[in-house]
């Protein structure tokens, strides 16, 4: 059997995995292809660096770009991440003929339109399951399984430093700074851990999700975003004491006319009875809802070198069966065109904490505020007395442009001294 070439860019914490699966399950991926895969060169910035894995020096090269287009290569595994290099090899890959499997999150939310354009025209398979959860089975689901149905809502934890982050905040009582400082320590945070606090890397799995979820086009630029760097411990122990856990969620969802989406990523209170308040440390979980197949749940490890090694692995059987038949994997699916709805349209709950002066007709005028912007208070509780007196308030579901225009009122209100905190809620019917 003539054995399959595939090129390596990237030889970090994924890449020597990519490497030591392929070495150690090389009889069963030949098995399962039906020819042997081979490693024709591995792509890396540094020839001297010490490696995870042991490699053969004579495939390891600084020359990305002649690795991804030698003619003897069928397979383009990519990952390196950010946006270039990447996009400059894949689309040169593509052009080629070649396959590529990608992990590329990020590349794939800003500029995805430009990998599918050169994969059709190339006529190449472009598959990236490693790009969305790590381990988790859930974009071919998406892509395969549920195209002859029709996806009404994901909604799920796909960042699982921001979901260790949380969990340590709720279980221990710890602040977001040493929450934060553990999870570098484990190796779960980043140095910088920007783009996980920040939502950036939740928000680019977001709109991969949703495109895929919609069949139409949604790009990181798109999502409504926002982080949980200002989320405090009494933040969390107020939800606790309700009987609610804070996360990171991403929530895309379909518009009642079907015309368009939402799309975006930010803290919300879920009730601890829902599934997702039990997910843990740094675990993924995405329920998927579809208007035949009902309730679905995907939980798993979301991040580290070997689950997501196991899903590139998983691609990589795949486009190679793929190319020993002579066929192509599905290729993006656009035709619906729906638009991103902005932020404001979107239909949400709130939990609103408010520090109040201590005096009578406080709850009447505040009520009031709320009924003028048509945002209907479900629950309210009265706590503390002087200095300390305040409000909590759980809304029924208003537009989220009502729920800021009310936040923005009850901030000019002389009885209202600040807006302790404000908090989305999901997971929870009126």
């Amino acid at each position: 059997m003539k054995p399959l070439k595939v090129a390596l860019l990237g030889c970090g914490v994924v890449g020597s995995q990519v490497i030591r699966l392929m070495h150690e399950q090389a009889a069963d991926l030949t098995a399962r292809v039906g020819a042997p895969l081979e490693l024709a060169g591995v792509a890396v910035r540094r020839l001297g660096r010490k490696r995870d894995v042991e490699v053969d020096p004579a495939l390891l090269t600084t020359d990305a770009e002649s690795l991804v287009t030698r003619d003897d290569v069928d397979i383009v595994i990519e990952v390196i991440g950010g946006i270039e290099p990447a996009r400059t090899l894949i689309v040169s890959a593509l052009s080629k003929g070649k396959s590529v499997v990608t992990a590329n999150k990020a590349l794939l939310a800003e500029d995805g339109g430009t990998l599918h354009e050169a994969a059709r025209t190339g006529n190449g398979d472009l598959y990236f399951e490693a790009s969305v959860a790590g381990a988790i089975p859930l974009l071919r689901p998406l892509r395969e399984s549920l195209a002859g149905d029709h996806v009404k809502r994901v909604l799920g934890i796909v960042n699982g430093t921001t979901n260790y982050i949380l969990d340590k905040m709720d279980s221990s009582g710890a602040s977001f700074t040493d929450a934060l400082e553990e999870a570098q320590t484990l190796g779960y945070a980043e140095a910088d851990p920007t783009a996980d606090v920040e939502g950036f890397d939740a928000a680019a799995k977001a709109a991969i999700l949703a495109g895929l979820a919609f069949h139409s086009r949604v790009t990181a630029a798109e999502v409504h975003r926002e982080g949980i760097t200002e989320i405090t411990a009494t933040d969390v122990a107020s939800a606790k004491a309700m009987g609610y856990v804070i996360k990171l969620l991403a929530i895309c969802a379909r518009s009642d006319d079907g015309r368009s989406v939402g799309v975006r990523v930010h803290p919300a209170m879920i009730p601890r009875s829902h599934p997702l308040a039990g997910v843990r440390e740094a675990y993924n979980a995405v329920f998927v809802e579809a208007e035949s197949a009902g309730q679905l749940m995907f939980y798993g490890k979301g991040a580290g070198g070997a689950p997501t090694a196991s899903a590139v692995l998983g691609d990589l059987v795949a486009v190679a069966r793929n190319r020993l038949a002579g066929t192509r994997g599905p290729e993006e699916s656009t035709y619906a065109e729906r638009v991103v709805h902005p932020m404001g349209e979107t239909v949400t709950r709130c939990h609103v904490a408010l520090d109040v002066a201590d005096k009578p007709g406080v709850l009447a005028r505040v009520a009031d505020l709320f009924a003028k912007h048509d945002v209907s208070i479900q629950t309210v509780r009265q706590e503390g007395h002087g200095d300390d007196a305040q409000l909590v308030i759980v809304t029924h579901r208003a537009t989220d442009a009502a729920l800021t225009a009310t936040m923005e009122g009850l901030r000019e209100l002389d009885i209202v001294r600040a807006v302790a905190s404000v908090m989305r809620v999901e997971g929870d019917d009126d």
